[in-house]
């Protein structure tokens, strides 16, 4: 497996064009400024690097030399401390901890939902899925006015994590109400217009909001 990862002298990253949780990945790693070769995983058909490197055969995997990393939230904490500048969680243990909770809830809740969306497709399974994502998101209505990032004033792991989820809203055919999701809306807009979300979306992500 190392002899493997050494061939590769820059980072690589295997992604899934459309699946948040490479797109989670891709968001830090363009926050970071990252040079980093993307290797889109499309179709059943896996590339033989990633058979190889990965006995999940998943993505997100990211290379860096001779580590493989295979789980999006042990990628991107890995990054983070990686590269320091920008941090993208606080230094207090406490607040930290606060993070990781919420990145540990997001994932439970909101990710979760996600994969039963997308693997349902057009079953009822699915509309199930999205009532119960489209509440949750609303639940968390007031925590997303109560300051410029999610719990921040500082874009953080956290903000990599919710973007992608509500950048697909539209695709799964959730729409929030203005006047419930003001705050949310809002977040939105500050989140998406940032160079490096702009960067992250593949060329399938884009076309989520023509």
């Amino acid at each position: 497996m190392a002899v493997i990862a050494n061939r590769r002298s820059v980072m690589t990253l295997f992604s899934r064009p459309g699946d948040p949780q490479s797109h989670r990945t891709r968001l830090v790693l363009a926050e970071k400024n990252i040079n980093v070769e993307i290797i889109d995983v499309e179709g059943p058909r896996l590339p033989e690097d990633l058979i190889d490197l990965n006995p999940y055969h998943s993505v997100p995997t990211l290379v860096d030399r001779d580590l493989v990393l295979y789980d999006a939230r042990v990628i991107i904490d890995y990054i983070d401390e990686r590269f320091p500048h920008p941090p993208l969680m606080p230094v207090d243990p406490v607040t930290r901890a606060q993070f990781r909770l919420a990145l540990y809830r997001i994932e439970r809740d909101w990710y979760s939902l996600t994969a039963e969306i997308d693997e349902a497709g057009d079953k009822k399974p699915a509309a199930q899925a999205k009532k119960a994502l489209k509440e949750s998101i609303l639940s968390s209505a007031e925590v997303f006015g109560a300051k410029p990032y999610f719990l921040s004033d500082e874009f953080s792991l956290v903000d990599c994590a919710i973007a992608p989820i509500l950048w697909r809203l539209p695709s799964y055919e959730i729409e929030l109400p203005a006047q419930a999701a003001r705050a949310i809306l809002a977040y939105e807009k500050r989140i998406f217009a940032r160079p490096s979300f702009r960067r992250s979306l593949a060329e399938v992500e884009q076309e989520m909001r023509v």
